[in-house]
């Protein structure tokens, strides 16, 4: 597979968060102006995001690998398939482009460019809904890998829109995104006050996954050339 020089990587990690971030923040903002009853809104919420995610790791999973999840990034560093200074150019990738996602669905239907969410977003069982989701996400991702690599963006695309539904805080499982879905005060929305809480929730979550993954799936790395299974001479 050709490798993309990291310029172009990066943007399509921006790319590909914004949006992502854009078709959440978006489609709460449809949702919203038609209809009042909260459960079709998140089900019109939750459709198009299932389905953005399988299109968008489609398209831009062979540039970059389609993270547009800073616990993502973090877990392909911790198991030394992304070095440091790209996977740190990965994260800032991220959160920019969510914070432009969110603009760009600000724009388009007319509304204030950047706003402080207001929705309360806090406490134990959000927390735990977190851990959670983002565990469930980076297990999916890496069992993916390791049994079927071409199906990864319908096994995360389902997974995202089954966990809106069986998670208290309808799964954001990603920090870019959080960090983006803090800067509209719509349907989509979560107070910037409560971020830490679940910042943290997804970082623990990620590294749970990691830890689980590692062992029940022998961490077998397949080689990437056929050089690589010829011994040295």
């Amino acid at each position: 597979m050709t490798s993309f020089p990291l310029s172009r990587r990066l943007v399509s990690e921006a790319l590909g968060t914004a949006v992502l971030v854009a078709t959440v923040v978006g489609s709460g903002i449809m949702a919203d102006r038609l209809t009042t009853d909260t459960a079709l809104a998140l089900l019109a919420n939750t459709l198009p995001t299932g389905a953005i995610l399988v299109v968008l790791i489609s398209v831009l999973g062979p540039i970059s690998g389609a993270h547009f999840n800073p616990v993502v990034s973090l877990v392909f560093t911790l198991r030394r398939e992304l070095a440091a200074m790209p996977a740190l150019g990965y994260v800032v990738a991220q959160i920019l482009g969510g914070i432009a996602g969110t603009i760009l669905a600000h724009s388009m239907f007319e509304l204030p460019l950047l706003q402080a969410s207001t929705t309360i977003r806090s406490g134990g069982a959000q927390w735990l809904a977190e851990v959670t989701a983002t565990f469930g996400l980076i297990f999916v991702i890496f069992s993916g890998l390791r049994f079927r690599a071409d199906a990864v963006a319908w096994l995360v695309g389902l997974y995202i829109t089954a966990a809106y539904w069986f998670t208290a805080s309808t799964s954001f499982a990603n920090p870019a995104v959080a960090i983006a879905r803090s800067l509209t005060n719509t349907f989509a929305g979560i107070r910037p006050i409560d971020l830490p809480g679940f910042i943290i929730a997804e970082i623990l979550g990620a590294l749970l996954a990691a830890l689980l993954t590692s062992w029940l799936l022998m961490d077998v790395r397949i080689p990437r050339t056929l050089a690589e299974t010829e011994p040295t001479p």
